[in-house]
């Protein structure tokens, strides 16, 4: 993935719960290290359960990638950060190369 390129993401989960929440706080946890280059828009299937419909989600949460293509879903629990952002490529590129933090 171009580290310019702006990574859009969709968290679709269910209402308040705790598997909600914890997904919610561990990708705002990404968004923060990532700040100007990923961003999330939060969807409540039971408030909006024709969105969930149509792009076919079937449980929560599940984080749905879709810019840049390839399009993927990641399903169930984010706390992997590790394993997250290697689903999301977001690899090397992404990391200052003088502090090796994500810039």
């Amino acid at each position: 993935m171009n580290p310019m390129e702006t990574l859009q993401l969709v968290l679709y989960v269910t209402d308040d719960t705790p598997r909600s929440a914890e997904a919610i706080a561990n990708l705002k946890q990404v968004q923060r290290l990532y700040r100007g280059q990923c961003e999330v828009t939060v969807i409540d299937i039971l408030e909006h359960p024709e969105l969930a419909e149509r792009e076919k989600i079937f449980a929560t949460p599940t984080l749905v990638k879709v810019h840049p293509p390839p399009l993927r879903r990641i399903v169930g629990d984010l706390s992997d950060q590790t394993q997250l952002l290697k689903s999301l490529d977001m690899g090397s590129g992404y990391l200052s190369s003088s502090t090796n933090q994500p810039v």
